[in-house]
């Protein structure tokens, strides 16, 4: 049910213009929806029920997101529970769809209220939505007995009231106290000001690098072709097989090719890199260090 080109204003007037289900006309849509997947009772089911979804969405609008946004998802967890609502359990739609509408809306507000993820744990959703309520809370009993609480005092008794370790506590607040600012926002009022992001180190390897890299994979390459050189025919293509392939071969097939036995092609095979090994330590004590 996307809601593109819908105000949040007109699709409330079209929820409340929406029919009323009594309890039987709700449990028989339900059934035709559940047994014979009728697509007509499920549209007339949610859309009798788009207002409960609305009034839900409509309570977490001081979380800055777009009103449409929270509808649409309110929606989505409506759709969910009328495709696992079970009529036989003898539950009102109603009841059974809250749970699933206020589910999908707090999902959608978790993802959605920082660019750095605010968590999605069990634990970091019940402090995301009630750390503040709790502290207020804590705040005017503390006050009615005549008390004043300190930050690490509230912050200790948050975490025992919701069940969370302290520095659960700490980090969130930290993370609700924030907001999220553009990389491309200038660090000063002058429109030619640097922006941000032109302070971020390049994680990037320098042009230094990258030179001296190439400069000892060249130089590597080299000291294998000639080692390869040293090699006989043989003992050169057992290697090329084995090692300088995308895919390399198995003994198996290399001696099914030669009419060789398995062990016969690894001790070629052995051989060969003995070889290639005395001839690179013969052309240079530098190779040691490619060869640790």
């Amino acid at each position: 049910m996307a809601l593109d080109g819908y105000t949040d204003t007109r699709m409330s007037r079209q929820a409340m213009k929406a029919e009323l289900l009594d309890a039987e006309t709700e449990l028989r849509l339900a059934y035709a929806w559940r047994d014979r997947r009728d697509e007509a009772a499920l549209h007339r089911l949610i859309h009798a029920y788009m207002r409960l979804a609305i009034s839900m969405a409509a309570k977490f609008r001081r979380y800055g997101a777009p009103m449409n946004d929270l509808i649409q998802e309110a929606t989505l967890g409506l759709m969910k529970a009328a495709d696992k609502f079970d009529p036989d359990r003898g539950v009102r739609f109603s009841t059974y769809a809250v749970w699933w509408i206020k589910a999908s809306i707090q999902d959608y507000v978790m993802r959605n209220w920082s660019m750095v993820r605010t968590g999605s744990t069990s634990s970091q959703k019940a402090l995301f939505f009630n750390l503040r309520r709790v502290q207020a809370r804590l705040e005017r009993e503390a006050q009615a007995r005549g008390e004043r609480l300190d930050a690490h005092q509230l912050r200790e008794q948050v975490a025992r009231e919701v069940g969370v370790p302290l520095a659960d506590v700490e980090m969130m607040e930290g993370r609700l106290a924030g907001s999220d600012y553009s990389l491309n926002a200038t660090q000063s009022a002058d429109e030619d000001g640097r922006e941000w992001i032109d302070a971020l180190e390049d994680e990037a390897d320098q042009a230094e690098t990258i030179v001296e890299g190439r400069h000892d994979a060249e130089q590597l390459r080299a000291w294998l072709v000639r080692a390869l050189k040293n090699l006989n025919a043989r003992e050169r293509y057992i290697v090329t097989e084995r090692k300088l392939r995308d895919e390399p071969r198995t003994l198996e097939s290399l001696g099914q090719e030669l009419g060789l036995s398995k062990e016969r092609v690894r001790q070629l095979e052995a051989a060969a890199f003995a070889k290639m090994r005395r001839s690179l330590e013969d052309q240079s004590l530098e190779v040691r260090h490619f060869l640790a």
